[in-house]
């Protein structure tokens, strides 16, 4: 299913990524509120894809300091929805 509709803005959840690096996956975690889903090209002039530019998901998160960062959501993404913070 496609993760803008399980995870609409407003969602506090956590996002790990898993990297391959030197041969080795190193996990990620980032906690925060969606803010927004994107699909934007990669700037890339050697990816082809839509107008000779592979378009990229990206998820914009609100951090829990205030901080928004952008995460390119790919098959190495889990998300999880997290419970809303007691007030």
């Amino acid at each position: 299913m496609n993760p803008e509709m399980l995870f609409p803005p407003g969602t506090p959840v956590c996002v790990r990524e898993t990297i391959e690096r030197r041969g080795r996956p190193i996990q990620v975690e980032t906690v925060g509120v969606v803010e927004a889903w994107e699909e934007l090209p990669t700037g890339s002039w050697y990816a082809h894809g839509k107008k000779d530019r592979l378009q990229l998901r990206r998820l914009v998160l609100r951090k829990v300091d205030g901080e928004k960062t952008v995460l390119v959501v790919d098959d190495g993404t889990t998300i999880a929805r997290l419970e809303p913070a007691k007030s």
